[in-house]
């Protein structure tokens, strides 16, 4: 009975240990929301909207480059060392923001900090499935994608809490990032304390660490799994894969092409500026500060509660049909918010609530189904010998949406009104189910992933 209670546990604080890269990942998007209308006052660094795009993605194209780079560092050093490195970035260069002085230094540092969050955004899914038994691998990576939204609430309600009590110091914005250091040393301490993926110490020739660490998380059928990834390591060796092998297989260019549109409309749908900029946009609708940071944490309770339940539907019904609803539903929810702020009839207290609601359902619908949807898919979606490689190019094309959607929405909204912009990215989100119904189907999924010669 202990034993198995010591394997329970021991799943489980992994599980929550690595989704701690999910939670920092949703803070620190998140903490920059109530942080940027601070440090844009003319008496801290004066940020016009073009600087406010260019603080934001700075992060952004950082994190690029960390989801490109983490898959193959994940696989030479694993997955353990790659984790604990990315507390220690997200730690010290979260210290390092704090102390900013101008808009192009805290450019600098949340660039480095971006490196983290990207590596953390490929790695901790891609743990996550390879630690987990088959039966319990869905919910595992689901947590992530709570964790993530969990993270975004937190700094949200840090940003309202601190920004109503202290905000008459215009400098509050450095404690607002400074509280991200909290739960990178809190990942930093755990990360010592949870073992490598079974799957890399099998690929790195540790067959006997792998065996036992196969036992100690759960896993059913353990001689079959080491026959069947022994079999893998064996031929990925001999193969000596390179990427020229990729152009001349059918079945994997086509996995990592669909990959690339999975993580592609995830971000085209518009998320991420409600996420970054959403505390400026309340502003601008009539909310004023303190109202703005306030709704904010309304905005991530619901996208949290839908995030849970979000998932326990997802694990019951088809991942892909789950998708294309969630797409069509942004495209819903934005073209209500369109209309709602392009007419100009209703009394301003009505079209704050309308607005609110609307982003909330919003925000519901994407952090419910599309979010939790796309890593999913991400993590489980790649054969083994490609899977680190695949996932990096996957996340990184995310990233590099997100980077370019985060830089210029301040502009798109100074010069074309937030309406307009919400009228694109509905366009943007029905455009996105079109070409989910195209090319992610799950039978051809299926076909390409047999087909690949493991």
């Amino acid at each position: 009975m202990k034993t198995k209670l010591a394997k329970f546990h021991f799943l489980n604080y992994s599980v929550y240990t690595i989704s701690l890269g999910g939670f920092l990942f949703g803070y620190d998007t998140g903490i920059i929301n109530g942080a940027l209308a601070f440090m844009s006052k003319p008496s801290q660094l004066d940020l016009s909207p073009a600087l406010q795009g260019i603080v934001s993605s700075s992060l952004v194209v950082g994190a690029c480059l960390g989801a490109l780079g983490c898959g193959k560092l994940a696989d030479k050093i694993g997955r353990k060392k790659t984790l604990r490195l990315i507390a220690e970035i997200f730690t010290v260069t979260t210290i390092l923001c704090t102390l900013a002085l101008n808009a192009w230094s805290i450019s600098i540092f949340r660039f480095i900090l971006g490196i983290a969050v990207g590596a953390a955004s490929t790695l901790s899914p891609m743990y996550l499935a390879e630690i987990s038994p088959e039966e319990s691998r869905s919910a595992s990576i689901d947590k992530n994608a709570i964790f993530i939204v969990l993270g975004q609430l937190c700094a949200f309600t840090v940003n309202a809490a601190l920004g109503n009590i202290w905000g008459r110091w215009d400098p509050i914005w450095r404690i607002m990032l400074l509280s991200a250091a909290v739960p990178a040393i809190i990942l930093w301490i755990n990360s010592y304390k949870i073992s490598n993926s079974p799957q890399w110490l099998l690929f790195n020739d540790h067959p006997n660490k792998a065996r036992q660490l196969f036992y100690k998380l759960k896993f059913s059928n353990v001689p079959q799994l080491l026959a069947t990834h022994e079999e893998h390591v064996a031929n990925s060796k001999e193969s000596n894969f390179k990427w020229s092998t990729v152009i001349n297989d059918k079945g994997l260019v086509y996995l990592l092409f669909t990959g690339i549109v999975i993580a592609f409309v995830q971000q085209i749908s518009g998320v991420n500026t409600v996420m970054y900029y959403g505390t400026i946009l309340l502003e601008k609708v009539g909310l004023g500060e303190s109202g703005s940071l306030y709704a904010n944490i309304l905005i991530g309770a619901v996208s949290v509660i839908a995030t849970i339940l979000g998932t326990r539907l997802i694990e019951k019904s088809n991942h892909y049909h789950m998708l294309y609803l969630g797409l069509f539903g942004n495209a819903v929810f934005l073209c209500l918010l369109g209309f709602i702020m392009k007419i100009s009839t209703f009394p301003q207290g009505l079209v704050n609530i309308l607005v609110l609601v609307c982003l909330a359902l919003f925000l519901a619908n994407h952090q419910g189904l599309v979010s939790p949807v796309t890593w999913l898919l991400l993590a489980e979606m790649f054969p083994e010998k490609v899977k680190a490689q695949f996932m990096s190019i996957a996340t990184a094309t995310n990233w590099i949406t997100n980077f370019i959607i985060s830089l210029v929405y301040p502009q798109l909204i100074a010069s074309l009104g937030m309406a307009v912009v919400f009228f694109i990215f509905a366009l943007a989100n029905g455009m996105s189910t079109i070409l989910s119904i195209l090319f992610i189907n799950n039978h051809r999924m299926k076909i390409a992933y047999q087909g690949v010669d493991h």
